[in-house]
């Protein structure tokens, strides 16, 4: 069940906000944090990015950047708003991921940022195979999100967070097995990078 506290941080941009940098500095900084998904990857100013779950435009704000050609596409109304607000440069979709309104072969790179750990597990499997269906071959999903902690420090601050933040779908997601889920899905190379103590994956599925 949601706290008092979750349904806050989404009301207040910044609440939200500090949440997001304070936990950010795990790993240096906000602008690392937004941008370790896709570091080094090759991106031209005319590569399709789909800004998957992109919330407010926090990493959207990144990625146009370096590409002419990004969509932001989020479920909630206010998200979207707040996102066309702070990043014009990209153009914005208000859809659920699990149901993606594009056509197959679309996308150059689908990107994803601390979203999936709130989805159930039915629903994050409809949404790996969507993010393979707009994929063009050769394409790259790359995504940031919570894993179990390696470093049992890292615990300390993870599960205070779960559970005034988080739902039980973030407990879940520490549990399962994303590389699996995509390589089951059909992604040819799956490469997973750890940071924080093991307390954040990045991920990135080769179609």
């Amino acid at each position: 069940m949601a706290t008092f506290l979750r349904e806050l941080s989404y009301r207040h941009q910044w609440l939200y906000d500090s949440i997001s940098r304070t936990a950010a500095l795990s790993v240096g900084g906000e602008d690392r944090f937004r941008t370790l998904a896709f570091k080094d990857l090759e991106i031209h100013v005319d590569t399709a990015i789909l800004d998957l779950c992109c919330g407010s435009g926090q990493t959207t704000e990144y990625l146009v950047r370096a590409s002419d050609a990004v969509i932001g596409l989020d479920a909630s109304p206010r998200s979207i708003e707040r996102a066309q607000a702070n990043v014009p440069q990209a153009q914005y979709v208000q859809a659920f991921a699990q149901d993606l309104p594009f056509e197959d072969n679309h996308f150059d790179l689908v990107h994803t940022s601390a979203a999936l750990h709130e989805m159930t597990p039915d629903t994050l499997n409809r949404i790996i195979w969507e993010v393979f269906r707009v994929l063009k071959p050769g394409g790259i999903f790359a995504l940031a999100d919570f894993h179990k902690p390696t470093n049992l420090a890292f615990w300390l601050g993870l599960a205070p967070f779960f559970w005034l933040f988080e739902t039980e779908t973030a407990w879940q997601f520490v549990e399962i097995d994303l590389l699996g889920l995509l390589s089951a899905v059909g992604f040819q190379r799956c490469d997973r990078q750890l940071h924080a103590g093991g307390s954040l994956q990045i991920i990135r599925g080769h179609k």
